[in-house]
């Protein structure tokens, strides 16, 4: 079979198995396995592939198409201008957490502000916001050691391991200090909302996905600690469930917050909620 008739039928496959971008996954996949740039493979449409080159495709293509997360299978996913490692250990990122970020970078006017992030997870916002301020000094915090250990690989991949303190705990604890910005992308998920979940999604980490019964417990924890590790006038960024932002940035208020604003995604949904502290 050539190029172009692999990725005809593997895309084919994807279709018949629900997989969303059915062409696009099969040109990640066959790239990877043939280790090309996606756009490389326009110009070997007509190549024709070996077994030992098709062995391996067929078995992700197997695995995409029961559901197993594209960036779980390429082991990388590429997150605001960087290539970061992908696996089981923790969430894969999503393109709202990227926007998060772009949010902060716009917003950060201390170039040596001291940053906190909770539920690292993999490291994309704390390291994505290292590599943007390299004066700023980063802490990033998870409550799961495999999350860690992942966030850690990835400042090694990107050289920023001298920039950023990692620590293990829940939330704020063993947290000393004070931030002018602590950003988290937590668990929102409610318990009850877990069939309705993709097939991709039900692969993350559990730790990483639900809040509690209503899902945005966690969240409150945060915005009631946080308080007490914001320097004067600190900054409280945080990602959010669907139709949990007006309750939360009610809570904040009652929570003494001030300049509270919510921030749409890209696709429209309230995403995004900001209140400042002192």
């Amino acid at each position: 079979m050539t190029v172009l008739e692999v990725l005809q039928s593997s895309a084919d496959y994807f279709k018949k198995h629900g997989v969303e971008s059915p062409r696009l996954n099969a040109e990640h996949l066959l790239a990877h396995v043939l280790e090309r740039k996606r756009i490389e493979l326009y110009l070997e449409f007509e190549r024709v592939l070996t077994e030992s080159e098709l062995v391996p495709l067929r078995e992700l293509v197997r695995r995409r198409g029961q559901g197993e997360p594209l960036q779980h299978l390429l082991g990388t996913v590429e997150f605001a201008g960087h290539t970061f490692l992908c696996d089981k250990r923790a969430l894969v990122p999503r393109p709202e957490t990227e926007q998060l970020v772009e949010f902060l970078q716009s917003r950060i006017e201390n170039r040596e502000s001291k940053i906190l992030d909770v539920g690292t997870g993999s490291g994309v916002i704390a390291l994505s916001l290292a590599a943007k301020f390299p004066d700023a000094t980063i802490t990033a915090t998870d409550i799961s050691e495999d999350a860690l250990a992942l966030a850690r690989e990835n400042a090694e991949c990107l050289g920023l391991t001298s920039r950023i303190e990692f620590r293990h705990g829940d939330l704020l604890t063993y947290v000393n200090h004070v931030y002018d910005l602590i950003v988290a992308n937590l668990p929102y998920v409610a318990a009850g909302d877990r069939a309705t979940l993709s097939r991709e999604v039900g692969h993350d980490p559990e730790v990483a996905l639900f809040g509690g019964e209503q899902g945005d417990e966690i969240v409150r924890k945060l915005i009631d600690a946080a308080p007490s590790h914001l320097a004067q006038g600190g900054l409280l960024a945080l990602e959010v469930g669907i139709g949990q932002a007006d309750d939360l940035a009610a809570f904040m208020a009652e929570k003494n917050y001030h300049d509270i604003e919510t921030h749409r995604d890209y696709a429209g949904v309230i995403r995004f909620l900001f209140g400042r502290y002192g």
